[in-house]
């Protein structure tokens, strides 16, 4: 008996020798053995390349250029859920999904995202059959070898991770490669903890190696994994296994504790540090960048980080980046910017409860973080009664520079490249001509451009538009693409490590580590002497403003939930602003629900992604257990 998706493993790990790579030399019938593969150093080395082909390139790259699961938490919506609701985040929102036909799982792979179960079992399949062969295969250095082998356990302690953080513990163990004869009737699902464990196995394999580096140097190498993105896996793997939602009511804070602190510590000892300055002044302190008031440092050296790649080198620029894309991010200008600028469309438009975790710059929240808004919808924030400095009515003066650095808000400028000329019901823009300009982006309802609109493609759903990701200046006469995507970075460790500590007990090292990121934004130190379960609520917030839109709030409302619960809290209903220009040119702001319905993907099903269809019924004919996740 055989498992369904191993039998498309098998099938495409097979078949893949015989036209994925031009490196494979052909046999007269065009095919090759396994065995003649293994014989060959180069062949060996292409052989590993397959393992590397199903990373996929996140960020802006889901289906159709969107963010996917960044518009399908609480921290944005998407504007083409109404200009295309056929696509990904229109089918969530009405909660058209089901495991036959996901819109996160049962497309066609965009760069990679998609498509996860058959992509991600098959690049297991491969690293573990690499795994069994490297050993005596032909290699011509044996440091090639022992980097080989490395990589191929790295690679497939991702793909694991990613497996999991997407469906949970629905997954067996893979150890030896499995073949069409064997049986598979006895098959197991590991548990969440064992699951992670053999990711931290594989970790240790990797960083036992002497030749897998530290840090990629050389720019040939772009892409290629490291014994730093191991410790960034160990760190965020074993947090999410302590978590509520998978932790089977065992308490592993202190696991998650000892094993953050020695990722990160290993981390800094080689040469990992939060990126602490403007390297480019000349474009992100500049008179037309506009990044905060009175060209802020910290919102400058904010937006620079989110909007540069990593370069190789021993000494790089950027020495906080653990692992980054290998494919591009595109013109993020034309499809996930403002979208009048080119005319085309917003894609992500930042969600007022986003906007509301920016606290004010004296460190105080602007919300009860214990009970951020006094009814369903979020309609009636509950104001942090010590918060002075936050005006309802001019809400983005004295705010986190973080908040400057990632969101154009109304009242916020742009120069660049701006394909319209202005017309009188642009107020605050008339008159000016098609031209690279400066504009100032004016959000309320009505203004035709930047206004908020509930359904043109190229408006704002919620009165904010992205900016962490978007160049200050990038248009079509500036093409500076997306930056390539930060998969891990050390920010996100020592936040995984503050997270644990507080958890654990340890809350001075775990206020000290948010207080470490803090500081990098010039936001003051939390307050001292916080009680444990304020201090783990703090965490949790500093998690929500540092990370924002970098695909973790998604996870991390899932695995902070208890299983079977929903995330209604958070995900039912997404709010924008309501603002309303008046006759003397002064604005009124109020708040307003995206759309009347309630977005449908907050049930307690959506916790996880489904397992497809046809692979859920095969597993429960083979093995007489049912595998699906609940609910679907």
């Amino acid at each position: 008996m055989k498992r369904g998706y191993i039998t498309l493993l098998v099938l495409i790990a097979l078949g893949l020798l015989g036209s994925c790579k031009k490196a494979l030399d052909m046999a007269p019938d065009g095919k090759l053995t396994l065995d003649q593969v293994f014989a060959d150093n180069d062949k060996v080395s292409a052989f590993l390349n397959t393992c590397y082909t199903n990373i996929p390139d996140k960020g802006v790259r889901y289906y159709f250029w969107c963010r996917g699961p960044v518009e399908w938490s609480d921290e944005a919506w998407d504007t083409d859920a109404e200009a295309e609701p056929s696509l990904m985040s229109g089918r969530m929102y009405n909660g058209d999904a089901s495991a036959g036909n996901h819109p996160a799982t049962n497309i066609s792979a965009d760069a990679g995202n998609g498509d996860y179960w058959a992509r991600y079992w098959n690049a297991i399949r491969n690293c573990t059959y690499f795994l069994s062969r490297i050993d005596e295969a032909t290699v011509n250095s044996e440091s090639d070898r022992s980097r080989w082998k490395a990589e191929a356990h790295l690679l497939r302690a991702y793909y694991y991770s990613e497996l999991l953080k997407w469906f949970g513990a629905v997954l067996p163990i893979e150890r030896e490669p499995y073949n069409f004869t064997d049986d598979f009737s006895g098959e197991k699902k590991a548990t969440y903890y064992e699951v992670v464990q053999f990711i931290t196995e594989d970790c240790d394999s990797a960083l036992a190696s002497p030749d897998l580096p530290w840090r990629i140097t050389v720019a040939n190498e772009g892409g290629r994994v490291t014994k730093a993105l191991a410790e960034a896996i160990k760190s965020k793997m074993i947090l999410f296994a302590a978590s509520p939602l998978n932790n089977a009511g065992k308490d592993l804070w202190e696991e998650a504790y000892q094993v953050n602190k020695t990722s990160l510590a290993n981390l800094r000892s080689h040469g990992y540090a939060l990126y602490n300055k403007v390297n480019f002044p000349q474009t992100y302190l500049s008179d037309i960048a506009f990044i905060g008031p009175d060209k802020n440092q910290y919102a400058a050296l904010y937006n620079e980080y989110f909007t540069q790649s990593m370069q190789y080198s021993s000494n790089p620029v950027d020495k906080e980046t653990i692992f980054q894309s290998r494919g591009g991010q595109g013109n993020i200008w034309d499809i996930d910017g403002i979208g009048a600028q080119d005319g085309y469309k917003s894609g992500t438009c930042p969600s007022q409860e986003l906007v509301d975790a920016y606290e004010t710059i004296d460190g105080q929240p602007i919300l009860d973080l214990k009970k951020p808004y006094l009814d369903d919808k979020h309609l009636q924030p509950n104001y942090n009664p010590k918060n002075t400095l936050y005006d309802p009515q001019d809400p983005y003066a004295n705010r986190d520079p973080r908040f400057y650095a990632s969101i154009y808000y109304n009242g916020s400028k742009r120069k660049c490249l701006w394909g319209f000329a202005e017309v009188p019901e642009s107020h605050e823009n008339y008159p000016a001509g098609i031209g690279n300009r400066t504009r100032i982006i004016a959000t309320y309802v009505g203004e035709p451009q930047t206004g908020i609109d509930a359904s043109t493609r190229k408006a704002t759903r919620t009165g904010y538009y992205e900016r962490k990701f978007l160049h200050p200046n990038s248009g079509n006469d500036n093409p500076v693409a997306g930056a390539y995507w930060k998969y891990f970075r050390l920010g996100e460790v020592i936040l995984d490590f503050a997270e644990a500590a507080a958890e654990a007990g340890h809350l001075a090292e775990a206020a000290a580590a948010v207080n470490e990121i803090r500081e990098r934004a010039g936001m003051p130190d939390l307050p001292t002497g916080l009680a444990q379960d304020e201090l783990i609520l703090r965490v949790h917030h500093e998690r929500r403003v540092e990370l924002a839109m970098e695909e973790n709030r998604y996870f991390d409302v899932r695995r902070w939930s208890k299983p079977g619960e929903d995330l209604a809290a958070t995900d039912r209903w997404i709010t924008g602003a309501e603002i309303k220009r008046n006759a003397d040119g002064s604005y009124t702001y109020g708040r307003r629900v995206v759309r009347s319905t309630e977005r449908k993907c907050y049930t307690s099903k959506f916790l996880w992604l489904p397992i497809p269809l046809n692979e859920a019924n095969r597993m429960m004919s083979i093995t007489g257990e049912n595998w699906q996740n609940p609910g679907w």
